[in-house]
This record gives structure tokens, C-alpha cells and sequence, in this order.
């Protein structure tokens, strides 16, 4: 079956084709179907931005649909950037969210880093069938970015029972702990349930 994707970012395709192929689930970007949906996100949560995705694409193509929304949210910032973690700060590029989000944690102390990684799928069906799934992944956030694997905060996200940061991470091992990875196990676990 094919899932379309709702969104334009190939590392989020090449991520949920990994584990979706599994199921039989093949994945595609919308632009593959010759779509280019612009998606307001308007939405207060992770699950009301997924969920606006996904109709968005569900009605341009009438298609299975598929969208993810994920961000980083920081203890110490009261859960900044959260669902703004794309936009943060009205920055440009990845580096220059990561600086932005550096500079504001300057004086936050080693030990009170904490953050954590959010990730919401969310399904649509031409029918109606929905599935909603949400995966998280716990660390602490350095003073410096380290690695060079991944995108959006990776190189500052530290996994301190690995040593590591999402960034040096390898993508087979980040797929087993990650956030997405999280989310995308438990919509599959939902999807066998709909189709038992």
C-alpha cells in the first residue's frame, strides 16, 4: 500500500521508509504525486500540526496519507521550541536554530539540560480509518554541537547511556531509539491491530 507523505523533507522519507517497509507500506513524498501542499501550522500541539498535515495531503491527493510533527523541547526553556522547533526564533538553518537555542541557554547549568525529543504520526484513510502515534526520546542538551549524521538539533541532543549525541549517532542505531523511531514502532503496532 502506498502512505503519502506530507511533508518535503527527505531524512524524515528515508526514516519512516525504513521501518515502514516492514508492513508491506510503501512511502512517497508528495512531490513524487506532483504536489507541492504549503500547511499552515497553527496548531498549539504536536498532534493538531500532524493532524493538519495530513488532511492537507489526504485532500490534495485522495491518497493514504502520512504526516509527522516533531520538535525539541528544553526543561529549562518551559518546553521551548516545542511545536515552533522548525521556526525557532525565526531562524533560517539548522546551525543557526542551534545557536539560537545555545545563546538562550547560556546560563542553564550542566545538570539542569534536560530535553527531550517529541515526534506525533498521524494516518489518514480515504475512508475515514485514523491512526494517531506518539513516540519520545529523553536527553540533555550540550554547549556545542558534536557529529555530524542527522539534522535540525541532532548535533546538540545528548544521549548520556550512549555517550553520544543524536549526530554521532549511526542512523540504524538512532532509528532503534529515537523519537520518530518511537512513534513509528508504536503506529505500526496500531496498524497490525487494524489489520488482524
Amino acid at each position: 500500500m502506498k502512505l503519502v507523505l506530507a511533508s518535503k523533507n527527505p531524512h524524515k522519507l528515508q526514516e519512516l521508509r525504513t521501518i515502514l517497509s516492514q508492513l508491506g507500506l510503501d512511502v512517497v513524498l508528495e512531490s513524487e504525486l506532483g504536489l507541492d501542499v504549503e500547511v499552515e501550522e497553527t496548531g498549539t500541539t504536536f498532534e493538531e500540526n500532524s493532524l493538519l498535515k495530513a488532511q492537507a495531503v489526504l485532500a490534495a491527493s485522495g491518497l493514504p496519507t502520512i504526516a509527522d510533527d516533531s520538535g525539541l523541547m528544553v526543561d529549562a526553556l518551559n518546553g521551548a521550541p516545542g511545536v515552533y522547533s522548525a521556526r525557532y526564533g525565526h531562524r533560517n538553518s539548522d546551525a543557526e536554530r542551534i545557536e539560537y537555542l545555545l545563546e538562550n541557554m547560556k546560563d542553564v547549568p550542566d545538570g539542569e539540560r534536560g530535553a527531550r525529543f517529541v515526534c506525533v504520526i498521524t494516518a489518514l484513510w480515504p475512508d475515514g480509518r485514523t491512526i494517531v502515534a506518539r513516540g519520545e526520546c529523553a536527553g540533555e542538551i550540550l554547549r556545542a554541537p558534536r557529529g555530524f549524521d542527522g539534522f535540525g538539533y541532532d548535533p546538540v541532543f545528548y544521549l548520556p547511556e550512549y555517550g553520544m549525541t543524536y549526530a554521532e549517532l549511526s542512523g540504524e542505531r538512532k532509528n532503534a531509539i529515537s523519537h520518530r523511531g518511537n512513534a513509528l514502532r508504536e503506529f505500526c503496532r496500531k496498524y497490525e491491530e487494524y489489520h488482524d
